[in-house]
């Protein structure tokens, strides 16, 4: 029997900041010219135009989990946000799908830091932004995300994450719950949800299948590691060493655009 077979040939605009070697290796991702990329600014209204002229579909992945001198979590997650879902707007985009967090919300519990997670309040305002200028908009909300070179697996084995042989967590981190979702996994929703016409104004959660301690996922890596034996790794309590929690303001202060080993309150208190 002879068969149809229909060919969609799919664009990808990649706007990027920054050094354009950073990103030129994701041209080898896609079909022969079909990878491009934008260089933009995320309150340069012409240079966001710029990348969405021609677009259908725009994924917004624009988020950090500290702050510099140059974007707060407000210039990023809530007006970044809602200049790109109006530009999208007003450009035609048929489908908007905004990647938020897990946990986004207007007040969230307070622990190591007086007033909680910035970047989660960021994040929650961010959402409704969206919806007030794209409201058939998807939203996404992820969990913690491992792959290659995250933040999340590496950052518990980074030398300025621990204290010599002791890793530093909240209650040792018997308290704290995590259910790790795979980046492809992740990538593979967002990709349904662009094929799929009834996910129009639909919030997911998007989370792997099954929860841990996250005392248990470290005890793991460094058993992985083989550092658990070797090197006499444990675990203990941040909340009675002072001289972490100072490491992590140096860290802070040092290098406010890019905290070493992504250590920084914020990013303690999301975690």
């Amino acid at each position: 029997s002879n068969e149809l077979v229909e060919c969609v040939s799919v664009q990808v605009i990649v706007p990027y900041r920054g050094d354009h070697y950073d990103v030129l290796r994701l041209k080898l991702v896609g079909d022969l010219g079909q990878v491009l990329f934008l260089p933009y600014h995320l309150k340069d209204d012409t240079s966001i135009r710029k990348a969405l002229k021609y677009s259908n579909v725009v994924i917004n992945l624009v988020g950090r989990e500290w702050e510099t001198k140059n974007f707060t979590f407000a210039d990023v997650h809530i007006d970044g946000a809602r200049r790109l879902a109006r530009l999208a707007r007003e450009a035609g985009v048929e489908k908007f799908i905004h990647v938020s967090s897990l946990n986004a919300d207007p007040n969230p519990q307070p622990l190591i830091l007086s007033k909680g997670s910035q970047c989660l309040i960021s994040k929650y305002w961010g959402e409704q932004a969206v919806r007030e200028e794209f409201p058939d908009a998807v939203i996404f909300k992820p969990g913690i995300i491992y792959g290659q070179e995250d933040r999340f697996i590496r950052s518990y084995t980074y030398f300025w994450r621990r204290q010599l042989r002791a890793l530093p967590l909240w209650k040792k981190g018997e308290e704290t719950i995590k259910q790790p979702v795979y980046v492809a996994d992740v990538a593979a929703a967002i990709m349904s949800a662009v094929k799929d016409p009834d996910s129009a104004g639909k919030t997911y959660q998007a989370v792997g299948p099954k929860r841990y301690q996250l005392s248990e996922l470290a005890d793991w890596f460094y058993r992985i590691m083989r550092r658990a034996d070797k090197q006499g790794y444990f675990r203990y309590d941040m909340r009675w060493d002072p001289s972490y929690l100072l490491r992590v303001k140096m860290s802070e202060k040092l290098l406010p655009g890019w905290p070493v080993g992504a250590l920084s309150s914020e990013g303690l208190e999301m975690v």
